[in-house]
């Protein structure tokens, strides 16, 4: 009973030890994924914009870890934890090791507790990011199996042809990628358009695009109840299509790209496939169509800025107020 009441007041007198990475949580999760769907320049550089996300979902699940440390550990211990942090990460000493194997050693069963409950959140994130990347890789063999049955390979292309009369063009990434062309689309599309979608389609092979959509889909699960969940979930894809969409237009040209896109709006795709249309057509129309100029690179240097800060605050707040792990 003495040692749970002498835990409860070292946790309020600790507890401004929780505050930095609780709020750096509460930023990352809400304030900041807000602010970057309503910004202008995410659809201008939405490489780069997709960059953030990641960041965005690390940095917070380091916050989130973080303050479970700082909720489970005595704040009475020394910061010797940080000083771990400080030595590894920051200065790149050579006594790493041997400092961090002693902070192990010393380590009581309460301080290895909290340590299993920080990594409680990477390990969920990792654990959705897997069940996603099998569950889309079953739903591609799947269809890839129904397209040997129906579907006519064509050399010349490097699509296979599909059946079926509405408009349609679409990738199935992974080990064994392919581009799937209805033959619809074949009817419609100019040489020039129908070059355009495969390209579009290709740039999302070679981007390994459906990794990201992966990773977007487990922050959206684990992250369930904040912001960030909802908005990674929708604006990760689109960004994905239009960085797709830049990519082919340096092999064609802007109009046959835009048409080419309206022609196969109405097209469907299976899940978790890339869909050269889909309902983020008009918005990617409207964008390729009114290109805009290419202006200072001041905004993106200082968005990479701002995405370093993000990216260090964890660390920062590591650096500042852990309580120790020896004691």
């Amino acid at each position: 009973m003495t040692e749970l009441l002498e835990g409860l007041g070292g946790l309020v007198v600790g507890g401004h030890h929780v505050l930095p990475p609780l709020a750096i949580a509460l930023v990352l999760g809400a304030l900041l994924p807000r602010a970057l769907t309503r910004s202008h320049w995410a659809h201008r550089a939405p490489r780069l914009a997709v960059a953030v996300w990641i960041v965005l979902t690390l940095s917070l699940t380091a916050s989130l870890s973080l303050t479970v440390l700082q909720l489970l550990l005595p704040a009475a211990s020394s910061h010797h934890l940080s000083r771990v942090v400080e030595v590894c990460v920051v200065s790149g000493a050579t006594d790493c090791g041997p400092l961090l194997q002693n902070s192990l050693a010393g380590m009581s069963a309460r301080k290895w507790a909290a340590l299993s409950a920080a990594s409680a959140v990477p390990t969920a994130l990792t654990a959705a990011l897997v069940r996603e990347l099998l569950s889309a890789r079953r739903r591609r063999a799947r269809h890839g199996e129904l397209l040997r049955l129906v579907g006519r390979r064509r050399p010349e292309l490097r699509a296979t042809v599909l059946e079926h009369g509405t408009p349609a063009v679409y990738c199935l990434p992974g080990r064994a990628p392919q581009v799937v062309v209805s033959s619809g689309a074949l009817e419609v599309l100019t040489e020039e358009q129908l070059a355009a979608v495969l390209e579009h389609e290709r740039a999302h092979i070679a981007g390994r695009h459906h990794l990201l959509v992966a990773a977007a889909g487990a922050a959206s699960v684990i992250f369930r109840g904040l912001p960030i969940a909802r908005l990674v979930g929708t604006d990760v894809p689109l960004l994905l299509e239009m960085a797709a969409d830049d990519r082919a237009l340096r092999r064609c040209s802007r109009n046959a790209l835009a048409t080419a896109l309206f022609a196969v709006a109405s097209g469907q795709a299976p899940h978790k496939a890339f869909a050269a249309g889909g309902p983020s057509a008009v918005v990617r129309m409207r964008r390729i169509l009114t290109p805009h100029a290419t202006g200072s690179p001041a905004p993106r240097t200082v968005v990479m800025a701002l995405t370093a800060a993000v990216a260090m605050a964890p660390l920062v707040a590591a650096c500042c107020s852990i309580p120790g792990v020896t004691n």
